[in-house]
């Protein structure tokens, strides 16, 4: 028997906390998947994706209203859960069954086989828009309340994809959260009691009585996930991979967490691979080695080698230019960041080190080396060698141990082109932060050696790492700041050498007399003039300020990164992208760059259009229906709140991810923390509405203050608290994020008040609007912070909630004597939907 007395809403609330959940979750597992066969460029793809449809579901409720008031509203929720499950079920499969390309040579092919993944990825957040939009619009219920469920369910969603995808394949997840759907689609089945929905709203049964088959759909989804988890784990899954198709025959292990897929291919017998080698090598040459390639999210690749302490022949790793440092003469205790298949930590066994500590980010990569694979590569069995998951430079912040030799080499290679410029963890490995970090903790003479891509056409990540370590070096004191650098190079990579101390002369001698042997150039040193005019322009200048306005003109981004703009990999200015064809045409960064920029532009103006289609037509037509107050201020409230809100959401998480350190804390503390914030924000708005000019012209105010000042104090904060432990680290970042949060959360719920007191039909429409605005903003702060900064993201979300202030006493002013609309149809409702 259904729910009939007032107070019996639980399973209404709980069914919509996990719909709720389930679009968070399936939003971070289409970035994930969209990952391993696109470029993390399209994490933000699969988010508009998710916001166009739930703004289209919105829509749908608001012109099909009074088709929908004829049916019993919990038997319409039930349904509505059980199409999202299957549609989540239908989108999975058609994605993995589809043609996946980044390639731009055919801009036809490409165009129509992204407009046809444009359906296909937003058709279950169309399902579960009008369930929102119906569950947040037609009942009786505190909309507060309402509001503060729909938050904290989507803050579950974002905590709990985290834990399954750590049990689970990507694909098995998807299925497993279509089965949550179909459960929530019981709950809602009997979970609102009668006098919840308005009186007027006398119901008749579905057509189709869905309902029925939802614990069906339930089991069925439940059953086909697990057993693709386990009983078939080369089943279901993806085989497209950034335009390559790889079979099982391939593939020895697949791996997956929240943050990466992990192939591991069969173990292959190939000469000894070098990162780069001296000109002309012959790699036949070299003593043959039983390899395992890993490779992560499809492209970016790490070898497992199978090794036996004093049997096998590691004198290659002497003629590879990532290992140039060692020959400083340095000894004594090393740390390698990033981990990978073992390759660095051998390296700095080979050369002596007695005492080696891996730092990887990746938990998968120490799991096979200390267990699946410990006897293939053995090397955690070496004496000395301790393997640390960890974020590295969190872990260096940390640490009060001290090294002779720090290496990185190629950490965050390919796939950071697209992660260091527009995903929601960005890298806190390339800022003069964190090599600040890193030199702090080296031991005196000690050295930091860095490898990345070379090009003699273009310096690119070359020259804005000989940029950052100068900048790091003057931002320590360093009085000669060039006397502690020496770059090298060789046909396609670089390797600088920075010392905490200026480099001695027994330290250089020993790395120019292996460069001369082996064929290595030297590009930049104490006493060795560059005859790169950007290196020379680096080496004139005495400050930070200097190196900024030096490289200003430079056709690429040299200048230093910092937290603010944390974002070494996107190299590319605007002004560049006039040579659009020319940067294209040419392998390296500034390609990459490029590509994800064009992607970034398609989301922005996909965008553009669903604003225009769900804000701004609807208000020229709306203005004889309901008042030009109604459907122009409405309109300007929640574009404001929308675009705002996102903003400030990207914000927090882009910077407070350089704090938190891991991608893992950074997506689940900073975007949970802002959702279940902004859900206690939304629930006070009940006890404390703002009814009055004097409240919400002071909310508005005290919101935009608080906004533009917290780029003055947050850095100052997380430097001071950054050498701290996790735990204290996600404690500090929940504080910050909480006063925010709780302002933020006032916003929509005052705002369905304003709209609600004057006509209560809009408001779904309404709810369009501010997805809308969400769409737009999420790619235009991301944008914004790359190529602007992040402060400058706070600082236009700010400005947006300032905003906020005129639109809203116009709309509190307005009332139904004076022409601006209808009489309101239900005063504690929000719509009678």
């Amino acid at each position: 028997m259904r729910a009939r007395a007032r107070g019996k809403n639980a399973g209404f609330y709980i069914g919509l906390a996990l719909v709720a959940g389930v679009v968070l979750a399936l939003q971070i597992l289409h970035t994930r998947i969209l990952s391993v066969s696109a470029f993390y460029s399209l994490a933000f793809f699969a988010i508009s994706m998710a916001m166009i449809g739930m703004t289209l579901g919105a829509l749908l409720v608001y012109f099909f209203r009074e088709k929908l008031q004829r049916y019993n509203f919990n038997d319409l929720l039930c349904a509505l859960s059980v199409i999202l499950s299957i549609l989540i079920l239908i989108s999975l499969i058609m994605f993995i069954s589809s043609i996946i390309t980044i390639n731009l040579s055919s801009p036809a092919f490409f165009l129509l086989v992204w407009a046809k993944l444009i359906p296909i990825l937003a058709l279950p957040y169309v399902a579960a828009g009008v369930i929102i939009a119906l569950a947040l619009t037609g009942t009786r219920l505190p909309i507060g309340k309402v509001y503060a469920f729909d938050l904290v369910g989507a803050a579950a969603g974002c905590f709990f994809i985290l834990a399954l995808t750590a049990v689970m394949d990507g694909v098995s997840a998807v299925m497993f959260l279509a089965a949550l759907s179909a459960l929530a689609g019981i709950l809602f089945r009997y979970g609102l009691a009668d006098d919840a929905v308005p009186a007027s709203e006398t119901r008749v049964a579905l057509p189709l009585r869905l309902g029925i088959v939802a614990p069906g759909v339930l089991l069925f989804s439940l059953a086909l996930s697990l057993a693709n988890a386990t009983v078939f784990p080369n089943g279901l899954r993806i085989f497209m991979q950034k335009d390559v198709l790889y079979g099982a025959d391939r593939i020895a292990d697949i791996r997956w967490n929240s943050f990466s897929r992990v192939d591991i291919s069969f173990p292959i017998f190939t000469s000894a691979p070098l990162q780069a080698g001296p000109p002309g090598l012959s790699r036949e040459e070299l003593p043959g080695l039983l390899i395992r390639d890993m490779r992560m999210d499809g492209d970016a690749s790490t070898s497992l080698y199978a090794f036996e302490a004093g049997k096998t022949d590691l004198s290659f790793m002497e003629l590879d230019l990532t290992n140039i440092g060692y020959f400083a003469g340095n000894s004594g205790r090393a740390a390698v960041i990033g981990v990978g298949g073992g390759r660095d930590v051998l390296a700095a066994h080979h050369f002596g080190f007695e005492e080696i500590t891996g730092v990887e980010i990746n938990p998968i990569f120490i799991d096979l080396l200390e267990n699946e694979f410990r006897d293939f590569s053995q090397v955690a069995e070496i004496e000395g060698v301790a393997l640390v998951v960890d974020e590295a430079r969190a872990w260096f912040a940390s640490t009060d141990e001290r090294f002779d030799f720090i290496q990185m080499s190629l950490i965050d290679t390919w796939a950071a082109t697209g992660v260091g410029a527009f995903s929601l963890t960005e890298n806190g490995l390339y800022t003069i932060e964190g090599w600040s970090h890193f030199l702090e903790s080296l031991s005196p003479g000690g050295i930091f050696t860095v490898s990345r891509w070379f090009s003699p056409e273009n310096l690119g990540e070359t020259g804005r790492t000989v940029s950052l370590a100068k900048a790091t070096l003057l931002a320590l004191g360093a009085e000669e700041p060039d006397r502690h650098i020496a770059l090298f190079r060789s046909e396609r990579l670089s390797t600088i050498i920075v010392g905490r101390d200026p480099l001695s002369e027994e330290q250089l001698d020993g790395m120019m007399r292996a460069a001369e042997r082996i064929g290595f150039e030297v590009l930049y040193a104490p006493e060795f003039p560059p005859s790169d005019p950007i290196m020379s322009l680096v080496r004139e200048a005495k400050t930070i300020q200097d190196l900024h306005d030096f490289v200003a003109d430079a056709p690429l981004n040299f200048a230093p990164p910092t937290d603010s703009e944390p974002f070494f990999f996107n190299q590319l200015k605007l002004s560049s992208l006039v040579d659009a064809r020319e940067i294209l045409a040419k392998r390296g960064i500034a390609s990459g760059n490029l590509v994800a920029t064009i992607f970034l532009a398609t989301i922005i103006l996909l965008s553009v259009v669903a604003v225009v289609l769900t804000a701004i037509l609807p208000s020229i037509s709306a203005v004889r229906r309901i008042g030009p107050k109604l459907a122009f201020g409405g309109t300007a409230f929640f574009l404001s709140i929308g675009l705002g809100f996102m903003f400030i959401e990207i914000a927090l998480m882009q910077r407070l991810s350089i704090f938190l350190g891991h991608p893992v804390y950074g997506l689940a503390v900073a975007l949970a923390g802002i959702i279940l914030s902004t859900g206690l924000g939304s629930a006070l708005s009940e006890r404390f509405p703002l009814d009055r000019p004097a409240r919400l012209a002071g909310w508005s105010a005290l919101t935009g203050a608080w906004l533009l000042l917290m780029p003055l104090w947050l850095p100052a904060l997380t430097g001071l608290l950054d050498t701290a432990g996790i735990a204290v680290r996600c404690l500090v970042a929940l504080i910050v994020i909480l006063p925010a949060g709780l302002l933020l959360g006032f916003g929509f719920p005052t705002g369905m008040r304003l709209v609600s007191r004057i006509d209560t039909r809009p408001t779904p429409w309404f709810w369009a609007v501010n997805g809308a605005a969400g769409v737009l903003a999420s790619g235009l702060a991301v944008a914004v912070g790359t190529y602007l900064s992040i402060n400058t993201s706070f600082a236009i979300g700010a400005v947006c909630y300032l905003l906020l202030a005129p639109v809203g006493l116009m709309l509190l002013r307005a009332h139904v004597g004076d022409g601006s609309a209808p009489a309101a149809q239900d005063a504690q409702g929000a719509v009678s939907a």
